[in-house]
């Protein structure tokens, strides 16, 4: 992984966790979540005049990808609905890695080197402590919760894959992120419309500035992650994304004033070792 491709994947890194941060917008978090995919599709769509028809070998990747993409907010928004944001956001994302580096290796036969797996594994460590700062004591998710949580990794170790092997198939993968977002976009929107059908256009209305400005970190954030895995090993790029949790636990510390324990600085420390390790140990 170039130094360019590095830094831009830990500025998608903090474009996810503040764009998760505006999902709070509706009570409703799947609402929250359907609005941002909607606005990310709108500008997509404005888009894909310039790019044109994606590749023919893209497509098989596409379809599956918006489909691993539904299941992933249709899961993420029944964890957010009963457990907390600062809880939640790490499981879901912290699992991810691993699943990734497991499918890859899998199906793939895609492997990094053992001082680059000790990385992914580091922030994958991080992740925990700071979803988890007193151990067991800081546990409160239940069941339901937490299954929902992990089955949204396993969706995000899916289209990741799913979107690293398309990016890669597809002739350019500015057309096939384009592509992706359009028709992740309006398949939410006509699930949003069903589910909402009596409300959906307020909601909209009221919440338009928030769903653009998350649509288009939204868009920003991902993309750059899928134009990286063309570019460099799915599980690399994919791990390092994921320290998109520490930059959440950064914001609401500086914005929010939430307490920063001797725990959860350790895990800031283990993730930036495990960073160091994935870009600069070969």
């Amino acid at each position: 992984m170039t130094t360019v491709l590095f830094l831009f994947v830990l500025c998608a890194a903090l474009l996810h966790a503040s764009w998760n941060a505006l999902v709070k917008i509706s009570a409703d978090r799947f609402l929250g979540i359907s609005i941002i995919v909607f606005f990310a599709g709108l500008i997509s769509t404005s888009g894909l005049f310039w790019v044109g028809l994606p590749a023919f070998s893209s497509l098989p990747w596409l379809i599956l990808s918006a489909i691993l993409h539904t299941g992933y907010c249709l899961f993420l928004s029944r964890s957010y609905a009963s457990g907390d944001l600062s809880q939640v956001y790490p499981i879901a994302r912290g699992c991810a890695p691993l699943m990734a580096a497991l499918l890859s290796w899998l199906i793939l036969r895609e492997a990094l080197p053992p001082i680059t797996m000790l990385g992914v594994g580091l922030i994958i460590v991080g992740i925990i402590l700071i979803a988890f700062p007193q151990g067991k004591k800081s546990f409160h998710l239940d069941r339901k919760t937490l299954v929902a949580a992990i089955i949204t990794s396993a969706f995000t170790a899916g289209y990741t894959l799913s979107d690293g092997v398309g990016s890669r198939t597809s002739d350019n993968a500015l057309t096939y992120i384009l592509w992706l977002f359009t028709i992740n976009g309006w398949v939410m929107g006509v699930i949003m419309y069903f589910k909402y059908w009596n409300t959906a256009g307020k909601s909209i209305r009221q919440y338009w500035k928030q769903g653009l400005m998350g649509g288009l970190m939204q868009l920003l954030s991902y993309g750059i992650v899928i134009w990286a895995m063309s570019h460099a090993p799915i599980v690399q790029v994919a791990a390092l994304r994921e320290t998109s949790v520490l930059f959440a636990m950064l914001l609401s510390v500086f914005i929010l004033r939430e307490p920063f324990s001797k725990m959860r600085l350790l895990a800031c420390v283990v993730i930036i070792i495990g960073i160091i390790s994935t870009k600069l140990i070969r």
